[in-house]
C-alpha cells in the first residue's frame, strides 16, 4: 500500500476526536507544538492530533512518515502499555516510524528531544 493509502482511510470518528484533542492539548504537547508548527523545525511540516485509521497520533510528519507520541504518567500502567504497544504495531504496519517522548523529557530537556527528532527525520523513510 502506498504512503497515501492509510491517510485515505481515516474514519470520521477519529477525525472528530482529533479536532477535540487539538483544542485541549496537554501543556507538554503545547511546548513541543510551538517548536514544530509552521515549518519552524528544519523546514519540516508537522500536523498535530492527526487521525490515522482508528487512532489519533499526537504529531506526524507525513513527508517522512514519522509519528511522535507524547506520553504522560498515564502511559505507565500495564493496561496502558499494552494499548500503546498495539497502537505502535498498527502504525508500524502502515510503514510509519513511531517515537515516544515523555512529558518530563519535553519539560526538562526540550533541546535533547528536538535533537532526537532531528536525527529521526534524517533517517530514510521506509
Amino acid at each position: 500500500m502506498g504512503k497515501a493509502g492509510w491517510m485515505a482511510r481515516t474514519m470520521e470518528g477519529p477525525r472528530t476526536k482529533a479536532q477535540a484533542l487539538r483544542s485541549r492539548q496537554t501543556s507538554a504537547e503545547g511546548v513541543l507544538w510551538r517548536a514544530l508548527r509552521g515549518r519552524r523545525f528544519e523546514g519540516w511540516k508537522f500536523r498535530r492530533q492527526h487521525a490515522v485509521g482508528p487512532y489519533v497520533v499526537d504529531f506526524i510528519c507525513l513527508a517522512t512518515a514519522l509519528v511522535i507520541e507524547v506520553d504522560g504518567v498515564t502511559h505507565s500502567e500495564p493496561r496502558d502499555l499494552e494499548r500503546d504497544t498495539a497502537r505502535t504495531a498498527y502504525l508500524q504496519h502502515r510503514n510509519l516510524r513511531v517515537v515516544r517522548v515523555s512529558n518530563q523529557d519535553i519539560y526538562d530537556n526540550l533541546d535533547g528531544v528536538l535533537e532526537m527528532i532531528r536525527l529521526e527525520l534524517s533517517l530514510p523513510s521506509r
